[in-house]
C-alpha cells in the first residue's frame, strides 16, 4: 500500500490523488494514478472540467493501472489490486471486467454499495486494508 501512496504522488488533479498497484504472484505488474489522458493538458495547469460535482478530465488511477496492461500486454486476471481509495463505479465496473480477483484500500472515499454487491456476486474480494477479507 506504501507503494500506491507514492504512486498517487504522481498525480496531476488536485481535487484526490490517487494511486493503484496491481499485483500477481507477489510481482508488481502495472500502476497507476489519477490524471489527464496521455498528451492532453492536466487539471493542475489547464484546471478542472467539472460535471457533476466530479472533474471528468481526469483519468482514474484504477483505469490507468488496467490501461498500462493492456498497453503493454500483461494480463491483470487474477491479479489483486491496492488502490488509496475505494473504487468509484465505473472503475469498478472495469476492475470486475479485467478479471482482478481482489480489491484492498485504506480509504472508504464515498463508497458506493453497487460496488461491493456486484463484487460479492461475481466472487471478488473488497476488503480494507488490516481487515479480513469478506
Amino acid at each position: 500500500m506504501r507503494l500506491a501512496q507514492e504512486v498517487a504522488s504522481r498525480a496531476t488533479c488536485s481535487r484526490k490523488h490517487v494511486g493503484a498497484v496491481l499485483v500477481r504472484d507477489r510481482r508488481i505488474i502495472a500502476t497507476g494514478y489519477n490524471g489527464s489522458v496521455p498528451g492532453s493538458p492536466h487539471c493542475d495547469d489547464a484546471g478542472h472540467v467539472m460535471v457533476d460535482g466530479h472533474c471528468v478530465r481526469t483519468v482514474h488511477a484504477e483505469a490507468n493501472a488496467i490501461v498500462q496492461c493492456a498497453r503493454y500486454g500483461v494480463s491483470p486476471v487474477g491479479a489483486t489490486l491496492y488502490c488509496t481509495a475505494y473504487p468509484c463505479w465505473q472503475c469498478a465496473k472495469l476492475i470486475l471486467s479485467a478479471g482482478i480477483q481482489e480489491i484492498v484500500f485504506p480509504d472508504e472515499y464515498n463508497p458506493d454499495p453497487l460496488v461491493g454487491q456486484t463484487a460479492s456476486m461475481l466472487g471478488v474480494t473488497i476488503r480494507r486494508l488490516f481487515d479480513e477479507p469478506a
